[in-house]
């Protein structure tokens, strides 16, 4: 799967392989991947053995009869209610466990998914019970191979902090050891039927605080507890023969635990950054003391962070090194806009184990490409990693890693950066890492090689005969009130507030789901809430100390169409062409369509008629660098990529607030209502 890959949920084989084949087709022919129920025409799989039967004749038909890529399938097995009371339902979520483990070994690169709620709703009303239920479930999953599942990551325990007792019950449940285990269980839910796993009144709440000091780290770590962190700190260090040893055992003991949660899934993004906030403020305060005695710590390795030049884009960069820091790693993060000279030279200098290259815009995938070509030519000897919105698997496998002999890794979450480090920094793992990376890269390299266009090419001289046809004698364009710059300083945050759409809001965060459904959804509608009122927070703050800033400009041009050309003008005389801006046309075969261009719609220099184009910029984070490097000096990681991303949806706020402001003010497209659809 491929960054904003779209993923077509579901089809199904309870219609017949005809059907099935048919919109099989539909979905490869858009590129997108496919969620696969198991389900045929006698009925849905409830069975291991059916499950294994319905997916494996799918995964022939897709894979062999479709040419569907297997990396691309996604089969959701079925999860069903276990102790429901009826015995032949015992045996489900063991079924499910055990079919994931079979998909993951007789069908290549698919993949596995499921609606985890389902396994629990026995016991609905009861959400102690049902979140330690889908805990358990989960690590057992995970451990046998399944990639992802729908959850709710704000409500969703992690399976070491489940009471002993009722975690035992659970297992017994869930893995269907002995035939008490439901009515013990039902037994043992009366207990939790007030609370919910992660909140306690306020005595257990506050028991923790009784423990040994290094499991008062711990907790406060994998809690993302800052409140008596300093505290708790000091007690460890007047303890401590020096100060180092603070750092090097209860506060990398509890960031361990915390990494290994989040590498198996049960931890998830938004946590582990609040235990990153955590961590940073214990090492701030024993800094001075460390400094003091000139003592070193021991990282597990030195890995260079940067965004290649021409890109201004670090969120997810920055996630990626709050991870690895968690694991220990000693991060250098060089920002945005980094030319490739930059990045090599400070990695010689500071001697780094690996180099990671992040990118969101496409004109980064080349800047990549010249990144490796540099480090082949110059004898660099460090492994790549490649991350970032645009990038892809088969763009490192085609264009990137055939330039450098070293290790090149796409690393396509930040979850999976921790145990890509590790592979490449290890002396056992490295070699069969890289000969496993190198064979993904050669089948990935030989299905590119196999693709075919969608659709013929056409010669440029009969795309340009296809042109959208407009009847411009029947149509003046609108006129603008002014052909002036018009600038906005200081925008009105209570007006961009109103245009934010905060749905790629979540998605930074790796929470799935529309807004504002996402907010009430099942599965993550718990923490969509928490990052939601922090992220109001934020924008309260903003709009009254004015904290950082947004402003904007736009501008429209005299201009006209010159072929697949558009000609600016300098004024209306438009007698002096200040620009050509040269465009694309389509250049397929549209048996039922045209070949368009952009120009098609900016009326010829031939009509004899007026037109104009406009164009903007906007930013709303002015001040915000400033601030995320203040949070981030003050180790509070989760506060400097959430001001990062709320910047980042006023900026799009602002420039969807613009392009209403032109077409209902400046220009006054509403006259245009037969191309409506077009705006």
């Amino acid at each position: 799967m491929y960054p904003r890959q779209g993923i077509v949920n579901s089809i199904s084989l309870k219609e017949g392989k005809e059907k099935f084949v048919e919109q099989a087709k539909l979905i490869r022919r858009y590129g997108a991947a496919v969620i696969v129920m198991a389900f045929d025409e006698v009925g849905q799989a409830d069975t291991r053995e059916r499950k294994i039967e319905i997916c494996t004749n799918a995964y022939n038909i897709l894979v062999n009869e479709v040419g569907f890529p297997p990396e691309d399938v996604i089969f959701d097995p079925n999860i069903f209610a276990v102790a429901t009371g009826i015995d032949e339902h015992n045996n489900y979520a063991v079924d499910f466990i055990e079919a994931v483990a079979d998909i993951k070994r007789d069908l290549p690169h698919a993949m596995v998914s499921g609606g985890v709620s389902n396994v629990s709703f026995s016991f609905r009303g009861n959400n102690y019970v049902r979140e330690a239920i889908h805990a358990v479930f989960l690590y057992h999953c995970f451990k046998n191979g399944m990639d992802m599942g729908i959850v709710n990551a704000g409500q969703l325990e992690v399976y070491d902090n489940v009471p002993e007792k009722l975690r035992i019950a659970v297992e017994d449940v869930v893995l269907n050891r002995h035939p008490d285990a439901t009515e013990n269980l039902l037994e043992l839910a009366e207990e939790y039927r007030e609370n919910s796993v992660g909140s306690q009144d306020d005595g257990a709440a506050q028991e923790w605080r009784s423990w040994p000091v290094q499991k008062r780290l711990e907790h406060a770590l994998v809690k993302g507890i800052t409140e008596f962190i300093v505290e708790d700190t000091e007690e460890a260090r007047a303890n401590a023969s020096k100060p180092l040893e603070v750092i090097e055992g209860p506060l990398m003991d509890g960031m361990n635990v915390v990494g290994d949660l989040f590498g198996e899934g049960k931890m998830f993004l938004p946590q582990v950054v609040k235990s990153a906030r955590v961590m940073k403020q214990a090492v701030a305060y024993l800094e001075p003391y460390i400094n003091a005695e000139k003592q070193a710590g021991q990282s597990n390795g030195k890995i260079l962070l940067a965004t290649v030049k021409g890109d201004v884009h670090d969120i997810g960069k920055n996630i990626v090194g709050v991870v690895l820091q968690c694991n220990n790693y000693e991060i250098i993060d060089l920002g945005v806009m980094v030319p490739c000279e930059k990045i090599l030279k400070v990695a010689k200098e500071e001697n780094v184990d690996i180099i990671g290259l992040s990118g969101l815009i496409t004109p980064s995938l080349d800047e990549m490409v010249h990144v490796a070509k540099e480090m082949e030519r110059l004898g660099f000897d460090l492994p790549l990693m490649i991350g970032g919105a645009t990038t892809s698997k088969a763009h490192t496998a085609v264009k990137i890693e055939q330039n450098y002999s070293e290790p090149v890794v796409y690393v396509n979450n930040a979850s999976r950066a921790v145990g890509v480090c590790t592979s490449l920094l290890s002396n056992e793992l490295k070699p069969a890492f890289v000969e496993k990376l190198d064979l993904d890269y050669e089948r990935v390299r030989e299905q590119h090689a196999r693709k075919r266009p969608k659709s013929k090419p056409v010669t440029l001289e009969k795309a340009r005969a296809n042109r959208v046809d407009i009847d411009w004698k029947g149509y003046t364009p609108p006129q603008p009130k002014t052909i002036e710059p018009v600038v906005i300083k200081d925008m009105d945050i209570s007006v961009l507030r109103q245009y934010i759409d905060w749905t790629p809001f979540f998605m930074t965060w790796s929470l799935m789901g529309k807004f504002p459904a996402i907010l009430e959804h099942e599965e993550v509608g718990e923490e969509a809430k928490r990052l939601y009122q922090d992220a109001n927070e934020f924008l309260d703050k903003i709009e009254a100390d004015g904290i950082i800033k947004a402003s904007g400009m736009c501008q429209l041009f005299p201009a006209n169409s010159n072929g697949d050309d558009i000609e600016v003008y300098a004024d209306e005389s438009r007698t002096e062409v200040i620009k050509t801006l040269q465009h694309l046309r389509q250049q397929t075969e549209k048996p039922k369509g045209f070949n368009y261009c952009l120009s098609d719609y900016v009326a010829p220099k031939s009509s004899g008629k007026s037109d104009w184009i406009g164009a903007f910029a906007v930013t709303g984070g002015i001040g915000e660098r400033e601030l995320a490097d203040k949070y981030k000096a003050e180790g509070d990681d989760y506060n400097a990529i959430m001001i990062q991303a709320v910047a980042d949806r006023l900026a799009e706020a602002f420039a969807e607030y613009l392009h209403q402001e032109v077409r209902t003010k400046h220009w006054v497209m509403r006259l245009m209502s037969n191309w409506i659809t077009m705006i």
